[in-house]
């Protein structure tokens, strides 16, 4: 038997693109399913072998979409099983009119019993060799290191949104994929949606004119999680009250109420939460607290980026990729108070605006798109109803606007005079017609083409953090910024959080490899 006439491996098939779908073309290579298992079965050569790494929230929903794709589950990785078996226990849980839990539900279950456990993903990838495609679902903090561990072991990647903790680990990504030329994703997944694709099209047609102006806004922490406030086990505040008399309510006072009622939490480690991996890179040394862990992690600058990481890439996303945005020129930002002080803060603040300058490009005038949390909205010259619970954005153009909710859903002109132009414009971009993750998982097997690859989600993610760059800089202080040196250029002290240090033991990269630098 020649070399060209052997079996081709499920690992040669899945390896990359160019070579699943140049195996697909060799039909008489791969059994007929109809030969091996009946109606509906695909032949092992076209599974992938998928790792979950952090998968007791969001990441249990990235899995039960995999599954449904018909994918096998090997590995899960996570620093608290007992929590994962919570959150999968809740979702076996019979609901009222039903008699057993959903199949879907029942799937995840075998599966996470089938497969392997491992608490440190350094270790899964060291040891268990079968993993074609991995899933990346921790704290933002963790997303960069997991990411660029995964595609140095030849892995495909899926990683929850924001891409990465800073600008740096963004661009180092992007070029690692490009590099080792295995499949990403983010999971921004109203990108893949009907939504942001129609708003591409309106916006191409020129519906509501050339666009100079954007804003987009989440109505997030307030709804899911603390921001605002001091880091637990931070030393109280000096009392404020004269004695005999009761204290006097400002923010220290209400500061040193939030300490207390945290000092009342229970913080010995909880079995089986391994607290030092959920550190991970993090140089500071922080005591558990059930404030972090399991889910209000995102407001601490030590672990999240705030809203704008959490619902940026939902919502930036839009005009982002419409009006082909790249590298703004300059960002100025505002916001209530930094939680536990401006100096070393221990919380984002609870609401913040980023307003961020984009040069024109081509036919495309100047554009300035500003980013809103914490329930504040645009005022705009027209009286236009507001997408409002969740988020959303609005184009301001020259002949109108255009309103869409999160992940681009439900977009809208105004005036509504301009419907009509609206309905007529055609469909030319191309539907994705399956799940965000589904879509990840094709393009593995080279059978089409990521959504969101970190060539298009790096330079999102870049944008979406400099906004809290600017933040750092100071209230209302704008910073220029040139995108082809990665380089705050009017305050080079600034430049400090394009990028952070590593524990020893969680640089991602070598001595010896090359690294985006600022200034570069």
């Amino acid at each position: 038997m020649t070399d060209e006439s052997k079996p081709i491996s499920r690992r040669a098939f899945v390896r990359d693109g160019a070579t699943a779908a140049a195996a697909l073309a060799m039909a008489p290579m791969i059994v007929p399913r109809h030969v091996l298992g009946g109606p509906g079965y695909r032949a092992p050569s076209r599974t992938l072998n998928v790792a979950m790494i952090g998968f007791g929230g969001m990441g249990l929903t990235n899995m039960d979409n995999i599954l449904q794709a018909g994918e096998n589950i090997v590995a899960v990785c996570d620093i608290d099983f007992p929590y994962v078996e919570r959150s999968i226990a809740g979702r076996m849980r019979v609901r009222p009119g039903q008699s057993a839990p959903s199949p879907n539900a029942v799937k995840i279950q075998e599966a996470y019993t089938k497969a392997k456990k491992y608490d440190d993903f350094r270790t899964m990838f060291d040891k268990q060799k079968d993993i074609d495609a991995v899933v990346i679902a921790t704290p933002d903090h963790l997303h960069a290191i997991a990411a660029y561990t995964a595609m140095k072991h030849g892995k495909h990647v899926y990683v929850q949104k924001p891409l990465t903790y800073t600008v740096q680990e963004a661009r180092l990504l992007s070029t690692t994929a490009r590099d080792t030329k295995v499949v990403t994703q983010m999971g921004n997944q109203g990108h893949s949606m009907e939504g942001t694709r129609r708003i591409n099209e309106l916006i191409a047609a020129g519906v509501i004119g050339p666009i100079r102006e954007v804003h987009v806004w989440t109505d997030r922490p307030q709804r899911f999680w603390a921001q605002g406030i001091p880091r637990p086990g931070t030393p109280p505040f000096p009392s404020n009250a004269e004695p005999g008399l009761p204290p006097r309510w400002n923010m220290r006072t209400v500061d040193n109420a939030v300490l207390r009622a945290m000092a009342d939490d229970p913080q010995t480690v909880p079995p089986g939460v391994h607290w030092d991996l959920f550190l991970g890179p993090t140089t500071r040394q922080i005591a558990y607290h059930p404030a972090y862990h399991p889910f209000s992690w995102r407001g601490f600058v030590d672990f999240g980026v705030s809203a704008i990481g959490d619902m940026g890439a939902h919502i930036i996303d839009q005009p982002f990729w419409a009006l082909g945005l790249e590298h703004p020129t300059s960002i100025i930002a505002s916001s209530t108070p930094w939680g536990g002080g401006e100096k070393d803060p221990g919380t984002y603040p609870l609401a913040m605006l980023a307003s961020y300058e984009f040069a024109a490009n081509g036919d495309r005038p100047p554009v300035r798109l500003t980013w809103y949390d914490g329930g504040l909205l645009p005022v705009l010259a027209a009286d236009i109803p507001l997408p409002r619970e969740g988020g959303g954005g609005v184009f301001v153009g020259d002949k109108g606007y255009l309103t869409y909710e999160t992940y681009g859903n439900n977009p809208k002109v105004y005036p509504e005079s301009l419907a009509p132009e609206a309905e007529k414009v055609p469909k030319t971009f191309a539907r994705v017609t399956v799940s965000h993750e589904k879509n990840w998982c094709d393009a593995c097997k080279g059978e089409g083409t990521a959504s969101s690859p970190f060539e298009y989600a790096s330079k999102l993610t870049e944008t979406m953090l400099l906004g809290i760059v600017a933040l750092r800089a100071g209230q209302s202080r704008k910073i220029l910024y040139d995108g082809a040196k990665m380089q705050v250029t009017n305050a080079p002290e600034v430049n400090r959080w394009l990028t952070r240090e590593y524990r020893q033991g969680w640089q991602p990269w070598s001595a010896s490899e090359t690294v985006p630098v600022v200034g570069g």
